[in-house]
């Protein structure tokens, strides 16, 4: 029995949906989908349809781009912020998907006891040159050529904003962490990186002020984990830092992956060397 990861599966793209279609079953194993599998209903209940009956379960995480509201979405009085969100867990729940507002699972697998921890924290402009005030880091990454377009398609309904929104879940997350037992290992699941040295994007190098928060900086180490999984950053690797694996588990718009579809479904448990 194993764990897999794959995240930032994009499947409005025709290539990247074929390439879910071609996702081989491993109807003994688990599966964690870690954020921006597309950016609509539709697109997020493809990916648990198509995969749902190919693995023992399913574990998703919300990226960025499912929480987007499309203008035209918007011009509807479409669902934003929470609303949004809490949609998205309702749809996973249907089909019996974990996420991160059901209660964390003990691994079933072999080893020792390891229990996951599917995250939702989102980002708070921390990622920045310490020189940055807050309030200047999306004015910074604009002198750079870089605009997320969360900027306007994110919404943090009722949060007065996505950092608001960001430290709520982070208190929230940091609260059930917690509780876990003390005598077992985590597996961090979390569609960002949690530690602001793994968001290095060569090709815009001023993005990282979407890539997550500061406050996570020492989860690895203070949650006992065991392996980390995120997403975002289309940069699949696997970084080593305190004994702990960080694995980045993208696969990116078409352009940006090439090849047997197998090679970016990364095992996360048992864990590799």
């Amino acid at each position: 029995m194993k764990l897999w990861a794959i995240s930032d599966l994009h499947v409005r793209a025709p290539k990247n949906r074929s390439f879910v279609e071609g996702i081989s079953p491993r109807r003994d194993d688990w599966l964690i989908l870690g954020g921006d599998l597309g950016e609509s209903e539709a697109d997020l209940c493809f990916v648990l349809d198509t995969l749902g009956p190919r693995f023992a379960q399913l574990i998703w995480i919300p990226g960025n781009h499912e929480l987007w509201t499309l203008p035209h979405e918007f011009a509807a009085g479409g669902l934003r912020g929470v609303a949004k969100y809490d949609r998205f867990v309702e749809l996973c729940r249907d089909r019996h998907v974990l996420t991160p507002e059901d209660p964390y699972v003990t691994w079933p697998g072999e080893g020792p006891r390891i229990v996951l921890a599917p995250l939702f924290l989102l980002y708070d402009y921390s990622f920045r040159p310490a020189h940055i005030r807050q309030e200047d880091a999306v004015a910074w990454a604009m002198q750079g050529g870089t605009l997320c377009r969360d900027e306007d398609l994110l919404h943090s309904q009722p949060y007065p904003t996505r950092n608001a929104w960001c430290v709520a879940r982070c208190e929230q997350s940091f609260a059930r962490l917690s509780q876990i037992s003390s005598d077992a290992k985590t597996v961090l699941i979390n569609h960002y990186p949690l530690r602001q040295e793994h968001a290095v994007l060569p090709f815009v190098p001023r993005f990282t002020p979407w890539c997550g928060t500061t406050r996570t900086h020492d989860w690895h180490l203070r949650f006992r984990a065991h392996a980390v999984v995120f997403g975002h950053l289309h940069i699949p690797r696997t970084l080593w830092l305190d004994g702990v694996r960080f694995d980045e588990v993208s696969l990116g718009y078409p352009g940006q992956w090439n090849g047997d579809p197998s090679n970016y479904v990364r095992q996360i448990l048992p864990r590799l060397p």
